[in-house]
């Protein structure tokens, strides 16, 4: 755990990332930063940070930030305006629109990055006064099938355990989850579990992850077959007298009808076997350490989620808890891991496109109500556009107007070259951001009018969030808005002002909008219904201010407790019974062919987050995966003349990125994988979404990002390079490149095929026009150094190298950032050798504390039987987040592998 100065006093806020939902502690310094720390009383994570939390305090730079309203009126350029400017040109920009084509021309596109209060106001004015329900949310990327699932089973949308089920577990299963890099606190609690109390844990997922590296048995299952899995778990626990029987009977239905289904799909632990691709002995044991025992938890995320299939998963994962009453208990039960910080959060408000606010639906009895409480006078009659649908209509030009709030679609969707293009055709395109030049920006300038209006970030707004477990917290403020921003329910509230809708947005602030939140959510309630915030309907806002995490449901008149759902067996349909679901027979939606013959499974890496708008600007996190690149089975690599180290350039149907080579034994045969963040900002011609298949969930909408078709070839680059500068830095068109954080300046990775010779030209206009330059030419090896200096500080470079190369990256980095340089050091720096003292890091595996392989090989190969726990303690590498643990124990296995003549 990070340690804050004493004395200061700290704000108790929440970590922007993941759905575990940790607790920060957060202290402004005097430069715009902060220092940050995890909260020791916060239930979540009780004092631990990930990387990425722990390195909050890198991100919080005004660089690259929209500071200003700006508006564009193609063709032109942005040009700033103020306030009032801008939400009247949004507000009748709306209006026109509605008023012309009708409000189903109008969409908006939120994000789980926004605070429950912004997403309650923007639901609020689309569905309840502008007349649509076109407004859906990332989260229809990443947790909607798991909405869906819910929905089906129960009745409603709920996560029946908490945490603490995970600590009481003795059976921990994780199906599509790499928690130990996407979720990797909450990962230390299940490693807990398995060392303090010996429970095990088993891993189902297409790749061997870091995940697996710690696993009691690792299911290497084929890619979209995770429901045959299922399927064939409930046919092996009714085979071998294992079902409750009488809770099934009590309170369920549909229970024939799925294990019918299921017999079709996978009737043995041999069927199993072949639908999953496993090898019947490990498909055996899983069923045999699921069936003798009781307290089973099953943890799905993406793996899951994203699939065209996504829904028949999860309830397939759910039809085996419900027919042994694993549920509802102690260290029990499915459990959905939540991708976004506040995903659950725009689940209850009704941030999806086909949800009304509070887990209602659009029913006429659920309309009424809602439209009777909001006083809404053209509530919308039915379910609008899910997210692939919605950016297809703008294709197509039946939706004219489009409000983008926190995120990046133009990056993180499927077909994104065909989204970029489509935002072109709007005629009103509004972008609420904190960064001035994403890519949705740039592919919006097209549009016949685009607005930029400056949100608040993290560290600048107040509101809640809710994790994965139900979990309420605070995000607080403890910097000063900067600019002109501000916070996205204070700019909604604005514009439904002037479409003159005043009276039903009169928010003076976050408060306010959370007191409506929770009185809508017990409004005709009486426990009928799943989400009932009730008992904090009356806070006051001083009460609001330091409000504690708190767990739905909180109902008036009620304990407050951590309260699972469906322990006395009653869930939130008619009849108040769970229901069984016989899913449809597994198969991914497109096959594989001679052209395409690999499937593409898209993810996160440890160190970054969606498209890298924050964590990007952190140079501790850029060096662990600092190139986008694709993991490839070394048999398949070989196969496709490709090689370790190399590049690839990847094709689907849709599109291609060139990115590094990784040969992976741990990546299934067939299957590659490549990583999401990298975009046209931060990259060339590696925008992993540009190849993802559009096919989605028939019941969730959610795509297909797991699995499309695609084929690898290898891309022959001459040269490689690194690029350091103060300032920025333009590389020629053509070139293959990675941007990187560096204190004190920038960095780009790069490869190309241009002739030696020029670049020695394009030093001396990259790199300033007013320095001294020292170079190193040596034709004959294909090596080019030119450095920069200005009165004695190193200022950049350009370094290039054949191909086959490895300039000394992390010595030059570190030279970068001392700036003022001696003689012997500037020697050291053109010759490409390390000095004393200056010995190249290699890539950081511990990034809470900055330790990199180099440190770790040497500590390991000091001593005899060298322990994660002696690293540790030399180190400390690996004891805060722990989610480099499964690296470090790969690093000592390796040491330990005799060596073949």
């Amino acid at each position: 755990m990070n340690a804050l100065p004493p004395q200061q006093p700290a704000t108790r806020t929440a970590c922007p990332y993941c759905g575990v939902g940790c607790g920060v502690l957060a202290v402004a310094d005097l430069n715009g930063g902060a220092m940050i720390a995890g909260d020791p009383d916060h239930p979540a994570n009780f004092g631990r940070l990930c990387s990425k939390g722990s390195a909050l305090g890198d991100t919080l730079s005004l660089d690259r930030r929209l500071l200003h309203p700006m508006i564009r009126r193609a063709p032109g350029v942005l040009g700033r305006v103020d306030w009032d400017t801008a939400l009247d040109a949004v507000a009748s920009g709306l209006r026109t629109v509605v008023d012309r084509d009708g409000p189903e021309a109008v969409a908006f596109y939120l994000s789980g990055q926004l605070l429950t209060e912004d997403y309650y106001v923007a639901n609020k004015l689309m569905k309840g006064f502008l007349g649509s329900s076109n407004v859906d949310t990332n989260s229809r990327l990443c947790m909607a099938s798991s909405v869906a699932g819910h929905r089906r089973a129960f009745g409603a949308d709920i996560v029946p355990g908490t945490y603490r089920d995970i600590d009481e577990a003795d059976l921990i299963v994780l199906v599509g989850s790499n928690a130990a890099w996407c979720h990797p606190v909450l990962y230390q609690r299940m490693i807990a579990a398995k060392r303090n109390r010996g429970a095990k844990l088993i891993v189902i997922d297409p790749r061997r992850t870091a995940t697996a590296k710690d696993a009691d048995l690792f299911l290497p299952i084929a890619p979209g077959m995770d429901a045959a899995l299922f399927c064939g778990l409930l046919v092996h626990l009714a085979d071998t007298l294992a079902l409750d029987y009488a809770y099934i009977d009590r309170h369920t239905a549909g229970f024939v009808e799925a294990l019918a289904r299921a017999r079709e799909i996978a009737a043995n632990p041999a069927a199993t076997a072949r639908a999953t691709g496993l090898e019947q002995a490990d498909v055996a044991h899983f069923f045999e350490l699921f069936r003798k025992t009781e307290r089973v938890v099953t943890c799905f995320s993406q793996g899951v989620n994203q699939s065209a299939q996504g829904t028949d998963k999860v309830n397939a994962i759910i039809n085996a808890h419900l027919a042994t009453r694993r549920i509802g208990r102690p260290g029990m039960g499915p459990f959905s891991l939540t991708g976004q910080p506040n995903a659950m959060g725009g689940r209850e408000v009704g941030g999806l496109s086909n949800q009304l606010a509070a887990h209602m639906g659009f029913s006429p009895e659920e309309r009424d109500r809602v439209g009777r409480f909001w006083r809404a006078p053209c509530l919308a009659a039915k379910e609008g556009l899910k997210a692939i649908d919605l950016f297809e209509a703008i294709e197509r030009g039946s939706i004219k107007a489009l409000w983008v709030m926190a995120t990046n679609p133009v990056v993180s969707l499927p077909r994104a070259g065909a989204v970029r293009h489509a935002l072109g055709k709007l005629d009103l395109f509004i972008v609420s951001e904190n960064v001035l030049d994403n890519d949705t920006i740039a592919a919006g300038a097209e549009a016949r009018t685009q607005v930029l209006l400056p949100g608040a970030a993290w560290g600048e707004k107040h509101g809640t969030v809710t994790n994965s477990e139900r979990r309420i917290s605070r995000q607080r403020a403890f910097l000063p808005l900067p600019g002109e921003a501000r916070p996205d329910w204070w700019i909604v509230t604005e514009v439904a002002r002037r479409l003159g809708f005043g009276s039903a947005f009169a928010f003076g602030g976050p408060a306010d909008i959370f007191r409506e939140h929770a009185a809508l959510s017990a409004f005709e309630n009486n426990g009928e219904r799943d989400f009932d915030i009730g008992a904090l309907a009356g806070i006051s806002d001083a009460a609001y201010g330091a409000l504690d995490p708190v767990m739905w449901p909180a109902r008036a008149g009620e304990p407050s407790r951590e309260q699972r759902f469906f322990a006395a067996g009653e869930f939130f349909t008619p009849d108040r019974r769970a229901r069984f679901v016989a899913p449809e027979r597994p198969r991914p939606r497109s096959a594989t062919s001679k052209y395409f013959p690999l499937r593409l499974n898209t993810g996160r890496v440890r160190d970054q987050w969606h498209t890298m708008t924050r964590t990007g600007m952190s140079p501790r996190l850029g060096t662990h995966s600092p190139e986008p690149f694709v993991e490839i089975n070394p048999a398949d690599g070989e196969a496709a003349l490709l090689a370790d180290g190399g590049f690839a350039r990847i094709t689907t149907s849709h599109g291609s990125a060139i990115l590094k080579v990784r040969f992976d034994a741990g990546q299934r045969l067939g299957s590659i994988f490549a990583p999401i963040h990298w975009s046209e900002a931060t990259a060339a011609y590696a925008r992993v979404g540009e190849m993802v298949t559009a096919a989605n969930d028939p019941f969730s909408g959610q795509p297909e990002l797991k699995a499309t078709p695609a084929r690898a070839e290898p891309v022959e680059f001459a040269y490689v390079g690194i690029a350091l500068s103060r300032g920025a830095i333009t590389l020629p068109a053509g070139t293959w490149f990675a941007r990187q954080a560096i204190t004190g300046g920038n960095a780009v990775l790069f490869a190309t095929n241009e002739p030696f010779g020029l670049w020695h030209e394009h030093a001396r206009t990259l790199l300033p026009a007013d320095a001294e330059l020292a170079e190193y030419i040596d034709q004959s090896r294909g090596l080019i150094r030119i450095a920069a200096f200005r009165a004695g500080r190193f200022d950049g470079c350009i370094f290039v190298g054949p191909a086959q190369s490895q300039p000394q990256w992390g010595v030059v980095r570190s030279l970068f950032e001392a700036g003022i340089l001696a003689e012997q050091e500037r020697r050291t720096l053109l010759s490409g050798r390390s000095a004393d003292g200056m010995a190249d890091t290699g890539p950081v595996i511990c990034a809470c504390f900055g330790v990199g392989l180099a440190a770790i090989q040497e500590v390991v190969a000091a001593g005899r039987n060298v322990t994660v726990d002696d690293i540790g303690r030399t180190l400390r590498a690996g004891t805060n987040c722990g989610s480099c643990l499964p690296e470090l124990r790969g690093i000592i296995e390796r040491s330990a592998s005799p060596v073949v003549p």
